[in-house]
């Protein structure tokens, strides 16, 4: 009797895109805690709107109704950028019994699928500009400091035009509770409710400082004391606090890594996936067992007035 393969089986699927997505989602914040989307082409875009400002509005009883001239919406732009990760095992490797594993093969392919998470927080974070690209370079997407142009407190000579296009640095400086108090109350005048900070290691100790957000407290029933804000509580409302190890983590100089605060709305970011996490095999062409890990994505800023950002900030 034939043995029932796997070959004759209907409805396998590796969801392997449910996997990464639940890996270690505190490590990846940004990623993990923003939209996931659909695009439809390496191009991708979207439109924004804004209300009309608030005016003096009482009419007189009986009087003819007055039409005010529409605002077209905003059409943005933002190109899919492919990120990969090849892992090549050889036969033997996979063969020999290896320590703290079972299947070598297995044991990288669950590790490239970090890596990759990792990678791809790094670039939505980044301060990379968006890139058509073309035959011989790649394409890239416009990172989140690359649209946040409204609500931004600088250092000196610091200036940016939003839209995708990569910042301009300024003078270092500490990172101080006014600051933070500034760029809060300007994304409220624009109508945004931030519910999320993102700070690096250093600024995330300097956060847990400041006193608007305190939340010290002697837990005595096993002698710790707690000095650290994971909730900062603002005048606008209540926001998390999350450290994140990837905000300038590929595209700034070590003293950079870390160095901007971002203030965000996140319901007002998304990442959008022309395609979504694959696990490709190649053809076999050597003694070796080859995958690699591929997806193609961009970031959505639905409207850069939501969220803020004080930048310039020291790292030491």
């Amino acid at each position: 009797m034939a043995t029932y393969q796997t070959y004759q089986t209907v409805g396998i699927r590796e969801d392997l895109a449910d996997i990464i997505y639940n890996i270690s989602p505190t490590e990846t914040p940004f990623m993990s805690g923003v939209a996931k989307n659909k695009a439809t082409n390496t191009t991708h875009q979207w439109q924004t709107d804004a209300l009309a400002d608030v005016a003096a509005n009482a009419a007189v009883e009986g009087d003819d109704i007055s039409y005010a001239t529409l605002a077209a919406t905003a059409k943005e732009t933002n190109y899919t950028q492919i990120s990969t990760k090849g892992i090549q095992v050889s036969g033997t490797n996979d063969a020999v019994t290896s320590a703290g594993r079972n299947n070598e093969l297995a044991y990288q392919v669950a590790k490239a699928a970090k890596e990759l998470k990792r990678d791809m927080e790094t670039a939505l974070l980044s301060n990379v500009a968006k890139d058509a690209g073309d035959a011989s370079t790649a394409r890239t997407l416009g990172g989140c400091q690359t649209w946040i142009e409204t609500n931004v407190d600088a250092g000196a000579g610091g200036s940016g035009a939003g839209n995708g296009a990569a910042r301009v640095d300024g003078t270092q400086r500490a990172f101080t509770e006014d600051q933070l108090k500034g760029v809060l109350r300007s994304c409220y005048n624009e109508g945004g409710n931030p519910n999320m900070i993102m700070v690096g290691a250093f600024n995330k100790q300097k956060l847990s400082g400041f006193t608007g957000g305190s939340t010290r407290f002697d837990a005595a029933e096993d002698r710790r004391l707690i000095t650290s804000i994971d909730v900062y509580e603002s005048d606008f409302g209540t926001m998390q606090v999350a450290p994140n190890r990837f905000i300038r983590g590929a595209n700034g100089t070590a003293a950079k890594v870390g160095q901007d605060a971002l203030i965000l709305e996140m319901d007002y970011w998304s990442v959008s996936f022309l395609r979504d996490f694959s696990l490709q095999t190649p053809a076999q062409t050597k003694d070796a067992d080859q995958r690699f890990m591929v997806a193609e994505y961009t970031l959505e800023s639905r409207n850069e007035k939501a969220s803020g950002m004080v930048t310039d900030l020291t790292t030491s």
